[in-house]
């Protein structure tokens, strides 16, 4: 099915372990290779190229073995600089896909993964979301003179310089993504411990992010960032209109 430098991916029609197992060991007789057998799994989904959607990456894919434990490469939940918002939403729809006994059960939950991005989209939305699930992490690769283009922890680093704080190279600086009350996108990285009561976090940021985060695990079945935001968006609006005409 795949293949990358340290793994493959085989396929057959009701395999048993014991058959797994007696491969690994034909494979080591005949390359001299040592292989291990991982396990069966009962669904397994290899992300697309944003290039080329016809072709799987080499290190993108999340999978259920058997009993449900799962196995995450290349996925927004994995990084770092992920905000715990992000995090959170794909924890839940990949326990929701660890309950799948195959890959027809699997595309069967795909509506209630969408109804959870969904729903943490109007959280968002709602500003029902703490500040530190929206606190993106990164580590300056360089001084703040040095950076030509000005990316968000630049851009951090700077108000925190212009506060009287020292920054340097290798630090990790915890920022917000604000609302551009001065339209100048320079001010919109806001460090964490500059931010005030109230202070308009960029919410529909937020939700694009989400929405690219979810879109990614999803690309396999169709469901790409444009269409997950037309979705949310007219859910949203039909929300509004269901309760001006309650009113």
């Amino acid at each position: 099915m795949h293949g990358i430098v340290d793994s493959m991916w085989l396929k057959k029609g009701d395999a048993t372990s014991a058959e797994y197992e007696c491969l690994c060991r034909e494979i080591e007789a005949h390359l001299r290779l040592p292989i291990a057998f991982e396990g069966i799994y009962n669904w397994i989904v290899f992300l697309n190229s944003h290039t080329n959607p016809r072709i799987p990456v080499l290190n993108r894919y999340y999978g259920a073995f058997q009993g449900g434990k799962l196995k995450l490469r290349g996925i927004d939940l994995r990084r770092h600089d992920t905000p715990g918002i992000v995090r959170r939403c794909q924890s839940d729809m990949l326990a929701l896909f660890a309950h799948a006994e195959n890959s027809e059960a699997f595309m069967a939950l795909i509506p209630e993964a969408l109804a959870i991005v969904k729903s943490y989209a109007n959280m968002i939305r709602d500003g029902a979301v703490p500040l530190d699930e929206l606190a993106i992490e990164k580590r300056l690769s360089k001084n703040i003179n040095e950076y030509r283009n000005m990316v968000p922890q630049a851009i951090a680093a700077q108000h925190l310089n212009r506060e009287g704080k020292e920054v340097h190279a290798g630090q990790v600086l915890i920022y917000i993504m604000t609302c551009n009350r001065s339209r100048i996108i320079q001010n919109r990285a806001l460090p964490i411990e500059l931010v005030g009561e109230n202070y308009p976090v960029d919410s529909e940021w937020y939700i694009g992010l989400l929405l690219a985060s979810a879109a990614n695990m999803l690309l396999p079945f169709g469901h790409t960032t444009t269409t997950m935001k037309e979705y949310v968006e007219s859910t949203a609006h039909n929300l509004a209109e269901t309760n001006q005409l309650a009113e």
